[in-house]
C-alpha cells in the first residue's frame, strides 16, 4: 500500500542522483551508492519531464503525444518504471504531494 501512494504521488529527483543524457538513454548515478543505472528512451523522457517539474499525470499526457502507444500500455510501463525508480531510491515524492 505505501508504495502505491509513492507511485501515484508527484516525483522529483533525488537530491543525490545526477543524470546526463547518452545518445536515446539517461545515465543516472546515485552519489549516496555509486550505482549506475541507465533508463531506457521512454524512462529516460519521463526522467526528463518529472525532473523539469512535470508532476506524474502531465509526464504520462505529455508521453502519450510522443510515443504510439495505447493509454493503459503506457500507464503499465510509466507504473513499471515508477516503482523501479522509487525501489532504487532514485526519486522521491514531491513536497506536499
Amino acid at each position: 500500500m505505501g508504495l502505491r501512494v509513492e507511485i501515484e504521488s508527484d516525483l522529483v529527483p533525488h537530491p543525490s542522483v545526477v543524470s546526463r543524457r547518452v545518445n536515446d538513454e539517461m545515465v543516472l548515478v546515485h552519489l549516496d551508492t555509486n550505482r549506475i543505472y541507465s533508463l531506457s528512451r521512454t524512462a529516460a523522457r519521463f526522467w526528463e519531464l518529472i525532473a523539469g517539474g512535470s508532476g506524474r499525470a502531465e509526464a504520462e499526457a505529455r508521453m502519450a503525444e510522443t510515443f504510439d502507444v495505447e493509454p493503459d500500455e503506457l500507464a503499465r510501463e510509466v507504473d513499471a518504471c515508477v516503482k523501479h525508480l522509487v525501489d532504487e531510491r532514485l526519486v522521491e515524492a514531491r513536497p506536499g504531494s
